[in-house]
């Protein structure tokens, strides 16, 4: 593959030291933002470029599957690809620069996973079950980072705990890098926009509406209830419904994202679920 390449105004780079070399002769005085994603782009990914192209001068989108971050390597194999198509989504948003880079490109043979002290917010949710998942994700990041060096930098609010460690690790490790959550985009029916829902069948998206239907039903009765018995009435939704496989349901403090129980302010709460069903893993959030 070419080290750049040129579709209808926008360029892609595969090599790191071609895109670096074209952003310094390129970048002054400008604002450029960052969107790194895994590929097989949605309507989620698109409103982070739309909200990055409101606010900056140069949009940069990487597609990268990172297997750092794959603690299971079926999930790794499976994971939908789609290059050609997202080129062409990413040429008709008008997306600046596409880095497309190949593994050897960020990583030197046999290098090992970077090991971050993320101050606890791994510590539950998605870092209970899955360890090492969050170093694979801040590794591969803070090097795309250091590549691209963004003055912004936009993530979706579906994966929350991803968002808040990556604003944690952009102050500790001073990139000076402002990190902006953009709210989760929806299907119709509730459901968050996912690659991994383009391998549900029709009957399994209509059950996995189920999740959203519990975040809405936590968060509208919040006033009511105390917190152990939101989460029990949530938990027994699962229970009717054996489809889905309930891996966890958690209410926690947004700041640290620590489980809770007493709600906090307006706004400094959420609810995390992880469920699976057919084998695709579905994970999802509210804040309230």
């Amino acid at each position: 593959m070419f080290a750049i390449l040129l579709i209808c105004q926008m360029k892609i780079f595969t090599l790191k030291s071609e895109l670096k070399s074209y952003l310094n002769r390129i970048r002054k005085e400008k604002i450029v933002s960052f969107i790194p994603t895994m590929g097989c782009l949605h309507e989620g990914h698109l409103s982070l470029i739309q909200k990055a192209k409101q606010s900056s001068d140069i949009v940069v989108c990487s597609i990268f599957v990172n297997p750092t971050q794959f603690n299971n390597p079926s999930d790794l194999e499976k994971y939908p690809r789609t290059t050609e198509s997202d080129i062409n989504i990413l040429t008709e948003k008008k997306c600046d620069i596409l880095y497309l880079p190949e593994s050897s490109n960020l990583f030197v043979e046999n290098e090992k996973v970077k090991q971050f002290d993320f101050d606890g917010l791994d510590k539950y949710l998605e870092g209970d079950g899955r360890k090492g998942h969050f170093n694979g994700v801040a590794t591969i990041v803070e090097k795309l980072f250091k590549i691209v060096n963004p003055e912004k930098a936009f993530f979706g609010e579906k994966d929350l705990q991803q968002l808040q460690i990556m604003k944690y690790i952009s102050k500790k490790l001073q990139l000076s890098i402002e990190i902006i959550g953009v709210p989760t985009f929806r299907e119709k029916s509730g459901l968050a926009m996912s690659s991994r829902n383009k391998l549900l069948s029709k009957t399994d998206l209509g059950k996995s509406c189920l999740v959203y239907n519990t975040l809405r039903f936590i968060k509208d009765n919040s006033p009511k209830f105390g917190i152990l018995e939101l989460k029990k009435k949530a938990i027994q939704k699962f229970s009717i419904q054996s489809a889905l496989d309930l891996e966890y349901l958690e209410i926690v403090s947004l700041e640290n994202l620590n489980p809770i129980d007493k709600l906090l302010e307006k706004d400094k709460n959420a609810v995390c679920i992880a469920s699976s069903i057919s084998g695709v893993r579905l994970i999802d959030n509210i804040i309230f």
